[in-house]
């Protein structure tokens, strides 16, 4: 076994302990509540009795009978949930000595063990979709410690050399891919061309519960507090980039970072889908652990 697979390994095992010890009944309680069982199949018709929610009752069915008759559902028990995962060049960022303690990929995937952990837990069925500008690898859902360990490492082995982030793929092959229901997770920086986002967004939400985990380095906010120039390179390409890194420029570089970011959150909010801020700096576990419970009081 060469080097660098143990060091992935080691890091999917720390991840995996990391992740176990910190869950709690509070996160498996509100993970229940808010996606298993919100699937509801039809199953028959039955004749109403005192007490019976008069809101499920099937109209046609008891004008043809003259007397009501309610409709029974049964709940559907089996959960699947995918990970949706940006592999792309912009996920190497962080990890900087003295500034940030990881890259937005380990991040990532610790976020994504988080969900597969929560998912574990409640015998939830889990896949993966690792994406850029096309599918770097498909894992489909099942079962299993096993399984949901061999997720984090597919993630922490993909190459993210400069690979541009299509989101709308990614969407797009769940949607081919999984014709029933799932509760979707899409962990990414959400930077680049986010032009077709809101209305990939809302095809998704029809079928799918749709929940975005954006990760980001708050050092990627600002460019450096120097007047030296500075040169840059695009994460997901090969152009780069010598600034004149003065008060202007850097100025600029904020404004736009904000402006992709507020794009981000405009195409959530618009397919009524959740987004949920995990920085490179704090805990997965505690962001997403912060997400369940508001759901949870929310419905």
């Amino acid at each position: 076994m060469d080097t660098e697979l143990k060091h992935i390994l080691r890091q999917v095992k720390r991840i995996e302990l990391r992740t176990r010890q910190a869950m709690n009944d509070l996160t498996a309680g509100a993970y229940k509540s808010r996606f298993r069982g919100q699937g509801m199949e039809f199953e028959e018709v039955r004749e109403y009795v005192p007490g019976d929610d008069v809101r499920s009752i099937d109209w046609n069915v008891s004008a043809r009978a003259a007397k009501p008759f309610v409709k029974v559902f049964r709940e559907e028990r089996e959960l699947t949930v995918m990970l949706l995962v940006d592999v792309s060049g912009s996920m190497k960022f962080g990890a900087i000595p003295g500034l940030s303690p990881r890259s937005k990929m380990a991040a990532a995937a610790e976020a994504a063990a988080v969900v597969g952990v929560t998912a574990m837990q409640n015998k939830d069925k889990i896949g993966l979709i690792g994406f850029h500008q096309e599918t770097a690898v498909h894992v489909p859902a099942r079962r299993g410690r096993n399984h949901t360990m061999r997720l984090m490492r597919e993630i922490l082995t993909q190459n993210t050399l400069q690979t541009q982030t299509n989101i709308a793929h990614a969407l797009e092959e769940l949607n081919r891919v999984e014709r029933k229901r799932t509760v979707c997770f899409i962990v990414s920086d959400f930077l680049g061309d986010l032009e077709q986002l809101p209305e990939t967004l809302r095809r998704a939400k029809r079928r799918h519960d749709v929940v975005g985990l954006r990760i980001s380095d708050r050092n990627e906010a600002s460019l450096p507090e120097h007047n030296a120039p500075l040169l840059v390179q695009d994460p997901e390409g090969t152009d780069s980039l010598c600034l004149e890194n003065n008060k202007k420029a850097r100025k600029t570089y904020s404004d736009l970072y904000q402006k992709q970011r507020r794009q981000c959150e405009r195409a959530f909010r618009s397919a009524s889908c959740d987004l949920v801020d995990i920085d490179t700096s704090d805990s997965c576990i505690a962001a997403i652990q912060a997400f369940f419970r508001r759901r949870r009081r929310r419905l």
